[in-house]
């Protein structure tokens, strides 16, 4: 099984993160590594069965949303390789916010695991997750 994890803090309580990400049709936050969010199908952005298209190649499904978890778990359903169908199977993204009481911000873990062992698709999700992630800082500074 093949799996990716990275982690940062956000410099924004983790209500105020929650409120920005929670919408799957709504990436805004990112706008250096999304450049379009196309949903589709009649589910809004906080309902369970959510599907969306990012920039013309990745085809997403939400698979679970929980607002007192502060939780996303999605499912990439087809995309380019290393991650269309016929390289891996069964890919399922987590992103979990966690509010650090110290100081106000956000602890934001972005996971992810599929069957297949490819190294090629680890470093690929890492690399569009570490942007993610520096997206998300970016927006909160």
């Amino acid at each position: 099984m093949g799996k990716t994890y990275q982690s940062t803090v956000v410099e924004a309580p983790a209500a105020e993160v929650w409120k920005t990400i929670r919408d799957f049709h709504d990436m805004s936050w990112a706008p250096n590594v999304i450049t379009k969010v196309e949903a589709v199908g009649g589910q809004k952005g906080d309902q369970t069965g959510a599907r969306r298209v990012l920039n013309d190649a990745f085809h997403e499904t939400l698979l679970e949303l929980d607002d007192s978890g502060r939780l996303i778990r999605y499912s990439i359903d087809q995309g380019p390789p290393p991650v269309s169908s016929s390289d891996v199977k069964n890919y399922e993204g987590v992103l979990r916010l966690l509010p650090v009481t110290e100081d106000g911000t956000t602890f934001v873990e972005w996971s992810s695991s599929w069957q297949n062992n490819d190294q090629a698709c680890a470093e690929f999700c890492q690399g569009i997750y570490v942007a993610l992630l520096a997206d998300m800082k970016q927006h909160f500074s």
